[in-house]
């Protein structure tokens, strides 16, 4: 599971964006985003860094992967 702390996400809109921003890159991958944390969960195929680019691509800062 590749872990993300991102900013810039309040809302379920954003949860909507950046879900669907990893799944053009991954329909298969399992998204799960916890809004309060900042920390987005994704079990997926596509690498760290292919999910980063998507979720900056969307308008939304990755701070790092979490541990």
């Amino acid at each position: 599971m590749i872990q993300f702390n991102v900013e810039g996400m309040s809302c379920q809109h954003c949860v909507g964006a950046v879900t669907r921003a990893i799944h053009e890159q991954d329909a298969a991958a399992q998204v799960q985003i916890d809004l309060a944390a900042g920390r987005v969960s994704v079990e997926s195929t596509q690498s760290a860094d292919v999910l980063k680019a998507a979720i900056d691509e969307a308008g939304y800062t990755v701070k790092g992967t979490a541990a």
